[in-house]
């Protein structure tokens, strides 16, 4: 090779070298965060409870399912939840409401699942069910209007809809929320988690602190526990629905941190 076809082949090197970003500088860029949000509801409730938040999840770039759960049991409503994260490409961030804290805590475990995020809701420890977690505190507003069928299954009243489901939203929306509640198996309350998907994944928790069914002493108690990074809004039991743009904000936060 000549002297001239050294230099130039040298410098087409030093060039390269310098344009191509270096394995640290790749690594940098690569966008951090999930892409795949599974929305789990609560009891008396169904996946349309996430309706006015999925659209700004949406429009941030999300990928998202909210899950329909039966409430016929426990173990069957974190099998649906298991199907909508299997369904997912790639990590995903699990977000629960109420009861729902209770099916994340065990379907949490999927290997797929990277973080999770609570709203207003039961946060179980190894080996605990819905009853077991809130037996410490005194007993929530809301409980008193539960009521069960001869099929064992429990649902509010009107009243227990109104004054301390969602009693921060228009009247004529809490009626609609009482008149398409979904009937919540009573066994499902009495049934035990297995392993706290919350000791191994990273955790957020969102606190009302006008909710009167996990009243907010029992979730300060809960988001302390689970060393949650935790954020209180001035809302009723469904702050989804009555404040979506802030808890939009908050799911969407957590997910650009993983």
């Amino acid at each position: 090779m000549s002297i001239m076809k050294q230099t130039l082949a040298a410098a087409f090197l030093s060039a390269a070298a310098f344009l191509a970003p270096s394995q640290d500088a790749q690594a940098q860029a690569a966008p951090k965060g999930v892409k795949n949000i599974v929305l789990v509801h609560g009891a008396f409730a169904d996946g349309s409870s996430w309706a006015k938040v999925i659209p700004g999840l949406q429009a941030a770039g999300m990928n998202v399912i909210a899950v329909q759960n039966p409430l016929t049991s426990l173990e069957d409503d974190v099998a649906a939840t298991k199907r909508a994260i299997a369904l997912m490409d790639g990590p995903v961030l699990l977000v629960g409401h109420s009861y729902g804290g209770m099916v994340i805590t065990e379907a949490g475990n999927d290997p797929k699942v990277a973080g999770l995020v609570y709203v207003c809701a039961l946060i179980p420890n190894d080996g605990q069910s819905a009853t077991d977690v809130g037996a410490a505190f005194p007993t929530a507003p809301g409980n008193a209007e539960i009521r069960p069928d001869a099929e064992g299954f429990l649902s509010l009243t009107r009243k227990g809809i109104r004054e301390h489901f969602a009693q921060d939203l228009p009247m004529q929306e809490r009626d609609v929320i009482f008149a398409t509640q979904t009937p919540w198996a009573t066994k499902a309350t009495v049934t035990k988690i297995s392993t706290a998907a919350w000791k191994s994944k990273p955790s957020w928790a969102i606190i009302g602190t006008e909710d009167h069914m996990v009243t907010p002493p029992l979730a300060r108690a809960e988001a302390k526990m689970i060393k949650a990074k935790t954020t209180e809004l001035k809302a009723s039991h469904i702050p989804m629905v009555s404040l979506p743009k802030k808890v939009t904000d908050i799911i969407l936060g957590a997910a650009r941190e993983l």
